[in-house]
């Protein structure tokens, strides 16, 4: 997209709340959580499709190495994006995502894996720090994003929840993590619930509500997924279902905050699969400790 696109953004927000701050200083702009900055302790960011160097069905800012994009492409992308957030590249850690909720503890050994580095891991959805000046960085498409600051012991967690990580509860699986690498406790915590798909735009099966059925109580299904007059389909919530897991795992609800952009709804900034199915890039949550 050329600059004069990229200044004419227009979000489609779910509600009016004074969520995101869109940062464009650097010609790459993100989106960044007010929330997030209010702690004074993290850098934040959340990719757009825009102010990158990759093209055709990977325009322009794509972050990943594994979706036949152009290796030098996905560098130049990560190589801005620092800029953008005035971090260090080869400092950023590289989650490596298969729906799990293995959590991976990232220690100084780690630095720049996934970006100039080949991972020596697999099968990691979550990954939590400790260290400043180390980026975490974890990939979207419609799924969800959470963020944790613990404000007390100075430590950060980023973890991706699509439906099946949201039904084994992948927030409460991080703060745990959390608590055992950094004594963080919930009441500490500040956490965002980051931009994805929303309810109206994620029609799931039967299956999937069963499941959600059987992860959480029946208080909450009328909240979570409701008929859409579709034979055995459903609208599912899962802005609402991580809300009540990191609620349900002790976070008071004034630190929780819920994004209002959906992916699929702004499809024109934000890579959605369900927009582009697999002919698409990967966005990017980043989170680091200053």
């Amino acid at each position: 997209m050329s600059e004069i696109q990229m200044n004419e953004i227009r979000w489609k927000y779910a509600d009016n709340r004074d969520v995101f701050r869109t940062v464009m200083d650097t010609g790459v702009p993100y989106l960044s959580f007010k929330a997030l900055e209010d702690t004074g302790m993290v850098v934040n960011g959340f990719s757009t499709r825009m102010g990158g160097a990759s093209t055709g069905k990977f325009a322009t800012m794509n972050f990943s190495y594994r979706r036949q994009d152009d290796p030098a492409h996905v560098l130049e992308n990560f190589t801005r994006m620092a800029k953008a957030l005035d971090v260090r590249r080869d400092r950023m850690v590289v989650s490596w995502q298969t729906h799990t909720t293995n959590v991976r503890l990232v220690t100084e050994e780690d630095a720049g894996k996934g970006v100039i580095r080949e991972r020596d891991y697999r099968d990691v959805d979550g990954l939590i720090c400790g260290i400043p000046g180390i980026t975490l960085v974890t990939f979207y498409a419609d799924c969800v994003p959470l963020y944790f600051v613990d404000t007390k012991n100075r430590a950060i967690g980023l973890s991706h929840s699509g439906w099946r990580g949201t039904v084994n509860r992948m927030g409460q699986v991080t703060l745990n993590a959390m608590k055992e690498a950094f004594g963080t406790r919930s009441e500490d915590v500040t956490a965002c619930i980051g931009p994805s798909i929303c309810r109206d735009c994620f029609e799931v099966g039967e299956e999937v509500a069963e499941a959600f059925q059987e992860a959480f109580a029946s208080k909450y299904w009328d909240n979570l997924y409701q008929p859409n007059g579709k034979p055995g389909k459903y609208q599912l919530d899962l802005w609402e279902a991580n809300r009540i897991i990191l609620k349900e795992a002790g976070i008071p609800s004034r630190q929780i905050t819920t994004t209002n952009l959906c992916t699929k709804c702004n499809s024109q900034y934000l890579f959605s699969h369900r927009v582009c199915g697999e002919e698409r890039g990967n966005l990017a949550a980043f989170l680091g400790l200053r």
